[in-house]
């Protein structure tokens, strides 16, 4: 007989939902952008996307042992990050995998529940503009 046995959760931080203008992360609220490593969650201020930079990510992806990629937010809607920016981020040697806000956080959790050892850079569910 088959038996399904519910494996334990890789610990981090589990994003468990979302609204028109913020993100939930266990029991707390986001109202920002956000940071994600395999260990923690940190609001963060990013810059519009066309000016999103390497040093804007920088601390992400200094983390031990080097995340597999980059799984970048760029916003409540689709865009494409800056040729300079993926080229300075692939330069280091990780991919950027970009995609909406809450696609990257659902994305978040499944590559998470696989323990992948990914970060991400999620910019605000509202737009700036």
């Amino acid at each position: 007989m088959v038996s399904f046995d519910r494996e334990e959760a890789p610990g981090g931080p589990t994003i468990r939902g979302f609204s028109g203008t913020a993100f939930r992360v266990e029991d707390r609220i986001v109202p920002g952008g956000l940071w994600l490593t395999p260990d923690n969650a940190l609001d963060w201020s990013p810059p519009a996307l066309e000016a999103l930079a390497l040093g804007d990510v920088a601390g992400l992806l200094a983390i031990q042992p080097p995340p597999e990629f980059l799984l970048l937010g760029v916003g409540p809607a689709m865009r494409r990050p800056t040729p300079a920016f993926v080229n300075a981020v692939e330069a280091l040697g990780f991919g950027v995998e970009a995609m909406d806000s809450r696609a990257a956080a659902r994305a978040w959790n499944v590559l998470r529940g696989e323990d992948r050892w990914v970060v991400a850079a999620l910019m605000p569910l509202i737009s700036s503009s």
